[in-house]
Order: structure tokens, then C-alpha cells, then sequence
């Protein structure tokens, strides 16, 4: 699978979001908006690349410059899957934007209903604004966004164990929560099927564009291409993941707290609860 790794701009004036007008689409979409984003050149750090694409093609100096997230995510291009990897940079300045060389025109917005955004600016801003950002988006060119926050559970490690799920839509409106006993495992094992879980359950309810969420750092960065996973026990499951991800228009794999991933890991004990109560 291609890879593509970008730097991108959060830009903001009051609760609005900097976005930018190409001039040209591609030639399978029309003419699209997008936050400022640039590619990195060989030996170029990506806070420097991101200060020269601003310079560049906005038309801005930053006076300050904060790395804000690193998120992945699976898109189509044409008919291949790309696997795009974006730095996420949260910028201010004093200049006003000056768009260049690709952009023809730029706007602060938080309304996106009435502009055609990119794929990949869109993925950026869903992740972001499940993170606190208000902001008011159009329907994705996919067909249904989902954010599933998935845990897995073990007394004793190994011991009973239980996985957890909890399927929003993209209105942040509960779909379904649920969990299950899977036996006598380690909680190592227990988060790696309780994300399959999520990720079958999403195939069954034809969700196409989704953001999974875990507060397992480990498994999130294996997903995401960082990291191999090495334990004999997870590569089975772990390869059982990466064959069901061609399911999907885009998918993300997303870290969270402990605390910001309760619902899941509730479902999860209530499901060992269950069997142990019997």
C-alpha cells in the first residue's frame, strides 16, 4: 500500500478554521478546499516543512508553531487504497493569509455545508473535532462516519476476560453498546479482540468511514504502522485486523486516556460480571 505523509495547518480565528482553494482538482474530483498542507522535502525536519509551506504557499509567517496530533488514516484514491499519515501543527500569526502558487482563495469558516472540502482535510477536522473542535461539516463522499471505542478486560491477566464495544454515529448519537465473555485470556489479548469485535461489527452494520478508539497505546500504534507487534499470541489477531480494513473507505486508529474510554471498558467487565455471577 502507497504511503503518503503530509504536514497540515490548524489555523484559527476565534472558532473558525483557516481553509484554502485550490486552483485545480484532480481529475476524479472537482475543484476542493483544504486546510494549508505541504509535503515534506528530503532533509527537512516537519516543523520546518510546515513553516515553508505557510511561507509559501499562504503567504504567512507563524509566530508560533505547536505539534497538535499525528493521526492516520485509509483513504481511496482512484481505485487503490492509500495509507496517508498527517502531522497535525496548531499555528497562529499576526500576517494575513495570502494564498499562492496552488490556492486561489481562502476563507475562516466553521460552517463546511457549503464548500466542497477534501477527503483528507475532512479526515483531519473529523478526528479533530471528536477532540473539542465545534465545527459544522458536510456529509462525508463516503457513506455513513462512526467513531467505535473498543476495550478488553481480565481478572487475574490471564484470567476471565471480556471485550467491550461502543458504536457513535457521526452525531456523536449511541448506536450500540455491548460486551462479551471470550474465556480465559491475558488483557493483552483481551483489547486485540475486543478491536476486532468492533471492527466486525462495523462490517455488519456497512459502516464505510469510522475512527476506532482505544486506550491501548501499544495496539493503536501496531494499527497505525509504527510499531510490529512481536508476541506470538497477538500476530494471529493482529493479522486477522489487517484483513478486514479492506472493508472500509477510511479508517482511523485513534489513543485515548483510560478515563476517556469508561463506556467500553464498562462493557467489558459487566460482560465477565455476567458469567461470573452465574
Amino acid at each position: 500500500m502507497k504511503q503518503r505523509i503530509r504536514v497540515v495547518a490548524i489555523l484559527k480565528d476565534g472558532d473558525k478554521v483557516l481553509v484554502l482553494k485550490r486552483l485545480t482538482g484532480r481529475s476524479e474530483m472537482p475543484v476542493f478546499w483544504e486546510l494549508p498542507t505541504g509535503k515534506i522535502k528530503f532533509g527537512e525536519q516537519p516543523e520546518e516543512a510546515m513553516m515553508r509551506t505557510l511561507e509559501e504557499d499562504v503567504g504567512i509567517a507563524a509566530v508560533s508553531i505547536k505539534l497538535k496530533d499525528v493521526i492516520t488514516f485509509v483513504a481511496l484514491e482512484g481505485s487503490s487504497r492509500l495509507d496517508n499519515l498527517y502531522i497535525v501543527y496548531e499555528v497562529t500569526t499576526n500576517d494575513k493569509p495570502t494564498p499562492r502558487d496552488r490556492y486561489s482563495a481562502y476563507k475562516f469558516t466553521n460552517d463546511f455545508t457549503t464548500i466542497h472540502l477534501g477527503n483528507a482535510s475532512h479526515a483531519v477536522l473529523d478526528i479533530e473535532d471528536d477532540k473539542g473542535m465545534v465545527l459544522r461539516q458536510s456529509h462525508r463522499e463516503t457513506a455513513s462516519a462512526a467513531t467505535i471505542n473498543v476495550d478488553g478486560a481480565s481478572r487475574g491477566n490471564p484470567g476471565p476476560s471480556g471485550i467491550g464495544y461502543v458504536i457513535k454515529d457521526v452525531s456523536g448519537n449511541i448506536v450500540e453498546r455491548n460486551g462479551e465473555f471470550i474465556g480465559f485470556t491475558t488483557a493483552r489479548s483481551a483489547e486485540y479482540f475486543a478491536m476486532k469485535k468492533g471492527i466486525e461489527r462495523a462490517i455488519e452494520l456497512r459502516i464505510k468511514s469510522v475512527q476506532f478508539i482505544s486506550d491501548n497505546l501499544m495496539l493503536v500504534n501496531q494499527l497505525n504502522g509504527i510499531l510490529k507487534p512481536k508476541n506470538a499470541d497477538i500476530i494471529p489477531i493482529f493479522n486477522d485486523i489487517q484483513g478486514l480494513l479492506g472493508s472500509f473507505d477510511s479508517v482511523s486508529f485513534t489513543y485515548v486516556p483510560r478515563s476517556e474510554n469508561s463506556a467500553a471498558d464498562k462493557e467489558a467487565n459487566l460482560a465477565i460480571d455476567r458469567i461470573l455471577k452465574k
